[in-house]
């Protein structure tokens, strides 16, 4: 038996769109179910999002902390933003996204897995790469504003990571299945086995 999720598209009577903002929107659609009823189903619709797992040679992760107004924390997180252009390569957002948060630049990358972070409610697509060979971005440092402002940065070894995940004190999705993928992938096939940077993703599709 194959264990694989496949793409499927259930029959959509009504949609509209109650809500857009500046980033996200919500849809409200009308779904057929295989008993033939019609039920209604709210979702935030969402561009995508990439974020990186940046590892230096001490095996320590880049991480920020930043204030997360709808939960009411400041979460310890792995850079990260969203597609901002459809069809974005997600690799150059990764890359821009490392710069802009964190002002440093990786010679390897990878990905490192593929989530829907909350496919319940909301059709977020987030792409975690792994970047290392971590060294100084070139120029000056990007101009943050709101929330990035107040951010800070760290380097923290792996192993606090995950003792934070796994402890209940750390809390980021993207954060917690990095660190934990990280350490599967060690313990599996080895990093170098990792799918390529601009491995297809069906769930954001682009162009190399």
């Amino acid at each position: 038996m194959t264990i694989k999720d496949t793409a499927e598209e259930w029959e959509v009577r009504a949609t509209e769109t109650p809500f857009k903002g500046n980033k996200t929107s919500v849809r409200t659609d009308d779904v057929v179910m295989p008993d033939g009823s019609v039920v209604r189903r709210d979702y935030q619709v969402h561009p995508g999002s990439v974020a990186v797992l940046a590892l230096d040679e001490e095996d320590r992760v880049l991480v920020i902390r930043q204030y997360r107004h709808p939960v009411r924390h400041k979460l310890w997180e792995i850079p990260a933003g969203l597609l901002d252009i459809p069809g974005e390569n997600p690799l150059h957002a990764a890359q821009r996204e490392l710069y802009e948060e964190a002002h440093v630049k990786a010679e390897d990358w990878r990905v490192l897995t593929d989530v829907y972070t909350t496919p319940g409610g909301c059709d977020e697509a987030v792409r975690i790469f792994l970047a290392r060979d971590l060294s100084e971005a070139e120029g000056e440092r990007f101009e943050v504003e709101d929330e990035e402002a107040d951010m800070e940065l760290a380097r923290v070894p792996l192993v606090d990571l995950l003792r934070g995940v796994l402890g209940g004190d750390l809390h980021n999705n993207c954060l917690v299945v990095g660190v934990l993928s990280l350490i599967a992938a060690r313990q599996g096939d080895g990093l170098d086995a990792l799918r390529p940077a601009e491995a297809p993703w069906p769930a954001r599709p682009f162009e190399v």
